[in-house]
This record gives structure tokens, sequence and C-alpha cells, in this order.
């Protein structure tokens, strides 16, 4: 592998981590977004990471909190680290112009809204910008490569690479080919994940929701079901799950650190998984009330409440 500048498309919650986690491990990196007025929030966001890998680097030790994705137990060097963290913040570049952050890209890292017509709609404009060297992945956390690799005119170099938020200690990233993607950029994926500290769980098999989110998007749907019909509000549910399971987190806040628009590309997505899947999972999924979960989360959006990235969404979150 010679990956050398990665290019992260979108600067949202999961594609400033990435950007920071590839910076922070030496990577030439780059954001790529839309709008110029976009930039404040995202060098905000940017150095709200900063501070959180300098603390945690500060406070970890093996057999305390140790971040997985921040160093290894065995060759830990403190101070390394942290002017590691520091020199990320500086080094990330965030652009707008598509040209000049594409032109001599390694390796593409798309991290935009979860709807598959936006992310087809990106890939070709940028399939003519893209040298051929280019290998394209996705953080997509639902939807398949093959139904997005021939927008990227690429398809051997296009697959999924599904990261979980807080990567640099959830330091997990699910890598996912399709029947076109070549082995060899497959190989490389995985090992580009190892020299950004993460641990690469391989995907044989196309699968929606991947690993994680096969299992963690039915239980957040159940809450938001409880919650649709009225059953419960999303403070006793998730106090229902934290104090009951010893989990740290409840769906409801879950939802809130994933983003309430996110949260709604997956609901009107599974709307339609009762056609897709096995009979039994079928009827476990029927009842739904996917109206009720969207006619909520809808209302929130058009709030402004969008989630813990705008300082509401289920919960308000201080600055």
């Amino acid at each position: 592998m010679e990956y050398k500048k990665i290019v992260i498309i979108g600067g949202g919650v999961l594609g400033s981590q990435i950007a920071y986690q590839c910076a922070y491990n030496g990577f030439d990196t780059t954001i790529l977004i839309r709008k110029e007025d976009k930039k404040p929030k995202i060098k905000k966001s940017l150095e709200k990471l900063k501070n959180t890998y300098i603390e945690t680097l500060t406070e970890m030790t093996p057999k305390h909190n140790w971040a997985r994705g921040l160093g290894d137990p065995k060759n830990f060097n403190r101070e390394k680290a942290i002017e590691q963290a520091t020199n990320a913040y500086e080094n990330i570049k965030i652009e707008t112009d598509q040209k000049k952050s594409l032109e001599d890209a390694d390796l593409v890292i798309e991290s935009i809204t979860e709807n598959i017509e936006i992310k087809r709609n990106l890939y070709e404009q940028i399939s003519n910008i893209l040298p051929e060297k280019t290998v394209i992945v996705t953080n997509s956390s639902t939807l398949l490569p093959s139904k997005m690799a021939e927008h990227t005119k690429r398809p051997n170099k296009f697959l999924s690479m599904h990261f979980a938020n807080s990567i640099w200690k959830n330091n997990i990233v699910e890598v996912m080919g399709h029947d076109k993607t070549e082995k060899k950029y497959f190989d490389e994926i995985i090992e580009f994940a190892n020299a950004i500290r993460m641990i690469p769980l391989p995907v044989e098999k196309e699968k929606s929701g991947y690993l994680l989110n096969s299992m963690l998007v039915p239980f957040l749907l159940s809450a938001m079901d409880l919650y649709a019909n009225g059953i419960s509000d999303p403070e006793s549910i998730d106090a229902a799950w934290t104090l009951g399971t010893g989990a740290p987190k409840g769906p409801f806040q879950i939802m809130d650190t994933v983003g309430l628009e996110t949260v709604k590309n997956i609901v009107e997505q599974y709307q339609k998984v009762p056609t897709l899947i096995n009979p039994l999972l079928k009827k476990m999924m029927l009842p739904y009330n996917y109206r009720g979960m969207l006619n909520i989360v809808n209302k929130y959006i058009d709030e402004g409440k969008l989630g813990k990235s705008s300082g509401e969404g289920f919960y308000k979150y201080e600055d």
C-alpha cells in the first residue's frame, strides 16, 4: 500500500473523526466540503477533537481508559502521541475546490449523508477529476456498494469502509466489497485500516447494515417504536436499557450522537426492508410504526434539533 494523500468528503461527525485519525497517523489529509461557510463549524469540530485526543492521551494508562486507536501499550510514548494529536489539527486542510483536492488523491473516503442518490451524484461529479490510481470507499452504514459502484466509473476500486463513532477508542472498521471489487484493493484497504490504528473487520458477503448496524438498527427502531406508539418517553426508555443492562448509553442517546438526519434516512430505508429480507425478520419488522417514527424525527429536524452536533436532539447539550 502506497497511500499518502487521503481526502475525506464530508465534514460531519464521522467525517471529521476519520480525517483526524488519518492525520494523527501521519497521512496528508484533506476534508472536502461543498460550502465555504461550513469551514468555521468544521474547524471548531476539529478543535474539539484535538482537545479530546490530548485529554484522552494525558489520562489513559494501559490499565485505565486505554484508547486503542491512539497507541499500543507496549511502546506508547505519551509526549510523542500528544505532539501527533497537535500536529493533526494543524495539518488537516479544509477545501471546497474539488479539482484542487482530488487531482492527486490516493484514497477518497466518502462520508456524506446516507442517501443513495446523493452519493451516486457525488461519484459522477468526481469520477472525471480523480486520477486512475484513486481508490474510493464509502462510509455508508446501510447501503450496499454494488448499488453505487458503476457511478464511480471504477467499480473494481470501490468498496465500503464503515467506521464506528468515537473511532479513537471504538476503533473498528467494517470492510465490505462487492462482486466487482478486486481483491488487491480490498487487501489494501485492510492494510490502510491497520495503518490508522483501526481493527479491520472483513465482511465477506454484501449485507445491508454490515455487522454492527445489523444488530444496532433493530435495537434503535424498537426504541423509536415504543416512543412513536406512546408507550413511554425517551428518558425512561434509555433508563430501562442503561440501568437494566449496564450499557453506557441508551438508544436515544445513541441516536443523538449519530444525528437525527441519519436516523431519518435509516427509518426511511428500513420501511422498505420487509420486501427484501427473510420471512422471520419480516414478521419482526412489519409491526413497527414507521410513519410515527418519521413524524417524530421530522418534527425534531424541522425545529433544528439534529442531535448532539447541533446542541439538542432528544436531549440538550452544553456547547
